[in-house]
């Protein structure tokens, strides 16, 4: 192995908003990052906006890339009680016989579970007005849905300076500010994804 290559979706259809996404994800990950490099892997993160452009990417990259570990990461939409690999072929109808299931990750139930997991971190974020009381309280996130995760962070946000949450405009600086220990903490699977490619990155 020579590399270690992640897809994910999100970022909108334009650039700019894959290119911010990009940079906030790659803080976030950062200690993988720097892993990798200590032992002379490449390191690629690309946003790919939708989740059917990220699959599409993830599975071409997996055919011609022999020598990277490849990744797909891409929201649950919805809880997971199976496989990431069963889970996405039920949701989204699509086939991994192609691919590894250490390669096939989850964000749970969709990437904005990560940014609650750090409520000190949003406090700091927003500032005045900021409602942390109206975050989930429970350890595990994965179990709070994703309609629940969007509904407390605009209430906790809404009456901000920054004003309430928007993706684009504050999901990757959000990103690169979390305590990663934090997510793992309370979101599993964030935490398989930095203990797989941790693996992966030791065996090379």
């Amino acid at each position: 192995m020579r590399s270690i290559a992640i897809y994910m979706e999100g970022g909108g259809d334009g650039r700019d908003g894959k290119a911010a996404l990009r940079r906030g994800m790659d803080a976030l990950l950062n200690p993988l990052k720097a892993a990798a490099r200590s032992k002379a892997l490449h390191w690629k993160l690309v946003c790919c906006g939708s989740r059917n452009a990220a699959f599409q990417a993830f599975r071409t990259a997996t055919a011609v890339d022999e020598d990277a570990f490849v990744v797909l990461l891409v929201d649950a939409e919805a809880p997971v009680s199976d496989k990431p690999s069963r889970h996405l072929a039920s949701w989204d109808s699509w086939e991994f016989t192609f691919a590894r299931e250490d390669a096939v990750h989850l964000m749970v139930q969709v990437m904005e579970t990560w940014i609650i997991a750090d409520a000190d971190t949003l406090t700091a974020y927003y500032g005045q007005g900021f409602r942390s009381n109206a975050l989930p309280r429970r350890q595990n996130l994965e179990d709070v849905s994703k309609s629940d995760v969007e509904r407390a962070l605009n209430r906790a946000t809404e009456q901000t300076t920054k004003g309430r949450y928007q993706k684009i405009k504050h999901a990757s600086d959000l990103l690169r500010r979390l305590d990663v220990n934090k997510v793992r903490r309370r979101c599993r699977h964030c935490k398989r994804l930095f203990n797989t490619i941790t693996e992966q990155i030791e065996a090379a």
